[in-house]
């Protein structure tokens, strides 16, 4: 790396020597003469500078309400109202739309009639069981009197005390009996059965009504949130219904979120040590360049890396006094992940590029100048950390390139 530095370096400086050399050209007469030496330029110098700076990194974010409640209409209907001014805050339970209702109530009506009628048939189903086991009691005891009369008429009729027709008679009204109580049992069983199918009729009715006011309930949307409102995308008197897309969104937005996304190695190495995300303090630089006063915190890590990007996406919290931010906005979240010990730091302005090669003129000890290949790194404000090619106090020409060349002389002016 040394030796590719040095034949950088050399390479550079020679591109240099040559445009001096053209200049120099230009600028002289075709004739010359002995001349004092002209003294040394003056130029400006900066100190490398070594220090402990703060690690930060810098990812895109996108900001989004903490809640967002999608207001969707529930049942089919015209729209009948809004009540709600868009982009202004509401209240939780404020009405925000009204529905037409007289369809749900039409609906609600007839649910109610029919609860009524269902219940009295359970009435009607009742009062045919009551009849139904008064009817089985009047057979039963006609039944028993009539086993009374068959068991008393076979010992006279042994003894030839009545006729062996009169047993007949006595038999066959005991066997009829038997039979009228069996039906009397089989319609108490129907009756039972009917009151079970009103029963069941009520309740479905019940549930008819309960639902028929559900939906009645429906045709207004309120709020479900404190938050702000946004544009209405359904206007008044067209026809909603549960298909239909959101009439609009809610939104709480203090707290707002900002999500971003990091390299599943950036993950890795956030987490190494213990609470390093918890405790990982957050800024956001707006659209426009400027940073946002108030500082963020982390709140969560999806549960998931994206197996396309190989990223995983964390969610910062920033308060947001006065809802200046909103939804959708982009920004770059910045946090500081660690310390960098022993940093070179010089300014940028003192930094040249030349075809993807940066380097910087150093003023050795001697006041003469030597330009050297660097290798650069993050930039920190209005410096810049240079990996390679520099060492700690060395002098470096941050203004006045024009007027040096190396191995020239200068009269250096530092100014850090």
């Amino acid at each position: 790396m040394k030796s590719q530095l040095k034949s950088q370096t050399r390479a550079f400086a020679a591109a240099l020597l040559v445009g001096v050399a053209v200049g120099s050209t230009v600028g002289c007469t075709s004739k010359t003469s002995a001349a004092s030496p002209a003294p040394a330029p003056e130029v400006e110098v900066a100190v490398v500078q070594q220090k402990n700076i703060p690690v930060e990194r810098e990812w895109i974010g996108t900001l989004d309400g903490m809640v967002n409640a999608a207001i969707k209409a529930q049942v089919t209907g015209n729209l009948l109202r809004q009540n709600y001014a868009e982009g202004s805050f509401v209240h939780k339970g404020q009405l925000l739309f009204e529905i037409d209702p007289r369809p749900m109530r039409a609906a609600a009506d007839q649910a109610a009639g029919q609860l009524a009628q269902a219940g009295a048939q359970l009435l009607q189903a009742q009062s045919g069981l009551l009849l139904a086991r008064a009817q089985l009691a009047s057979a039963e005891a006609n039944q028993q009197k009539a086993e009374l009369d068959e068991n008393r008429y076979v010992p006279l009729a042994q003894q030839q005390a009545i006729t062996q027709q009169d047993l007949d008679d006595a038999r066959q009204t005991n066997q009829s009996q038997k039979a009228q109580v069996a039906a009397a049992k089989a319609q108490v069983e129907t009756a039972q059965a009917q009151i079970e199918a009103a029963r069941a009729a009520l309740t479905a009715a019940t549930a008819a009504v309960e639902t028929a006011k559900v939906n009645l309930s429906f045709t207004k949307l309120f709020s479900p949130i404190d938050g702000i409102a946004g544009v209405a995308t359904t206007q008044v008197g067209n026809l909603v219904s549960l298909s239909s897309s959101p009439v609009t969104t809610v939104s709480t937005l203090d707290p707002i979120k900002a999500n971003f996304s990091v390299s599943e190695q950036e993950y890795l190495s956030l987490t190494e040590r213990d609470a390093a995300l918890k405790n990982l303090q957050l800024k956001l630089v707006l659209s426009d360049g400027t940073v946002y006063p108030q500082a963020g915190r982390f709140s969560f890590a999806d549960r998931q890396v994206n197996p396309s990007t190989g990223a995983i996406q964390l969610t910062g919290l920033f308060p947001n006094p006065g809802n200046r931010l909103r939804p959708g906005q982009y920004g770059k979240v910045r946090a500081s992940v660690g310390t960098r010990a022993g940093a070179l730091l010089v300014p940028q302005r003192a930094i040249n590029e030349m075809q993807g090669n940066y380097s910087v003129a150093v003023v050795d000890p001697d006041n003469t100048i030597r330009f050297a290949i660097v290798k650069v790194g993050d930039r920190v404000g209005s410096d810049w950390v240079v990996e390679e090619g520099l060492k700690p106090r060395e002098k470096v020409v941050a203004d006045g390139l024009f007027k040096i060349r190396p191995g020239a002389p200068v009269n250096p002016k530092v100014v850090n």
